[in-house]
């Protein structure tokens, strides 16, 4: 039997997996936490490269965000946030990654290893774990209260486990029977007393928002040395949906009018309305109110009037919008959370019917994942339009934008 010394290397790695796949260290998948602030990048690029598998990193920045947490060149990328990417389409998961915003979790594999267990045949989803994210619920409380209890060891502050009744609000919110509480309403309670916990729950009144994990996922998370965060989570149970809109342009255009005015949170937003019937946005699924957040695969965050006009003309026929409504919205904006984090392509529910849109770089072979708080600046140098100024009915003295398309 071929013994595998994990000190001296693998120096037949078809060898090694084939004839000890139980050996420490073989076939060992990595997985890294990336947290950047927003003026800087993750410090690597997504190759798709001719005549090789797989999402290759290359391009580690000398002394980056990337290279800090350990990405080698060459490692495939297997997972982006929990989701199995070997086989996704290379745009998308480049869409992913910039999805994600400032935080990403990436599982990788060394190139040798990926390449012996292609050579073998080898199902690489199954060296994953299934599920590694925690969840965000929503309960609303019914007349016998949130249906769940919590317990914590007497005198330690932040450990708390709950106890879900079964068919109540917490159940039907999906919140897995002993989970461990992270989050209530988008603050920590890792310094809470069980008191203080009591009473913050009293005082969301009839609707709480709680980020739970339960014992397998925090192992997983600690094992790795990770830390757990909202940014992570699977937002499946939310009744909060971001929703994919594709419109192919008829000739009296889209049919919706673009406006800027100011979102729950006292920010500038990109808004929707006068969504005529019978037209393109209206047969999408565009509704009165709702909220733009991306443009063809690509986040508005940051962008003015004026360059989300010209992301959405960048296409002279055919637009791709990432769009929630005022409700969602208002949600994800109470705790603290960007909804395009968590748009699922493959979401039922989410109105999408068609494909991604073709990388707007036009180069298939390269996508960078050096993308900037504003996105790519090439998308914003087409022809300028012209823009009407109007006065808000919010604030009559404030001058707001709106288009038409």
């Amino acid at each position: 039997k071929f013994e595998f010394n994990p000190k001296d290397g693998i120096d037949n790695p078809a060898l090694s997996l084939s004839e000890d796949t139980d050996g420490e260290g073989v076939w060992e998948p990595r997985f890294y936490l990336l947290s950047k602030d927003s003026t800087e990048t993750f410090g690597f690029c997504l190759h798709k490269e001719l005549g090789c598998e797989g999402h290759i990193v290359r391009q580690v920045k000398l002394g980056g965000l990337a290279q800090r947490r350990g990405l080698q060149d060459g490692d495939r990328l297997l997972q982006v946030n929990g989701h199995f990417v070997d086989d996704m389409d290379h745009h998308k998961v480049v869409q992913k990654i910039k999805a994600s915003g400032n935080q990403v979790l990436l599982a990788v594999l060394d190139s040798k290893s990926y390449e012996a267990a292609k050579a073998l045949g080898r199902d690489l989803s199954q060296m994953l774990p299934t599920d590694v994210r925690p969840r965000l619920c929503y309960i609303v409380r019914d007349k016998s209260g949130f249906g769940l209890s919590v317990s914590s060891p007497e005198g330690v502050r932040g450990t708390f486990q709950l106890s879900v009744q079964q068919d109540g609000p917490a159940a039907r919110a999906g919140v897995p029977p002993g989970s461990w509480l992270l989050e209530l309403n988008g603050a920590s309670v890792k310094n809470y007393s069980h008191t203080q916990l009591a009473r913050k729950l009293k005082q969301s009144g009839s609707k709480v928002t709680l980020l739970v994990a339960s014992s397998a996922v925090e192992e997983f998370y600690r094992l790795h040395g990770l830390r757990v965060t909202a940014t992570l989570a699977d937002t499946s149970w939310l009744p909060f949906k971001v929703r994919e809109l594709h419109m192919v342009k008829g000739p009296a255009g889209y049919g919706f009018l673009l406006k800027e005015d100011d979102c729950s949170s006292g920010t500038t937003g990109q808004f929707l309305w006068e969504v005529d019937d019978g037209l393109p946005a209206e047969q999408a699924g565009m509704k009165e109110g709702d909220r733009l957040l991306a443009v063809n695969g690509e986040s508005i965050e940051g962008l003015d009037h004026q360059q989300t006009v010209l992301r959405i003309r960048a296409h002279d026929d055919q637009v791709t919008l990432l769009v929630i409504d005022p409700a969602g919205d208002e949600f994800y904006q109470s705790i603290g959370l960007f909804p395009p984090l968590f748009f699922e392509d493959n979401d039922p529910a989410s109105g999408s019917h068609t494909t991604s849109l073709p990388s707007p770089s036009g180069s298939p072979g390269l996508c960078p994942v050096e993308v900037g708080p504003k996105g790519p600046v090439s998308w914003l140098m087409s022809a300028a339009n012209s823009i009407e100024i109007t006065q808000s009915s919010r604030q009559v003295e404030q001058k707001r934008l709106h288009q038409a398309f």
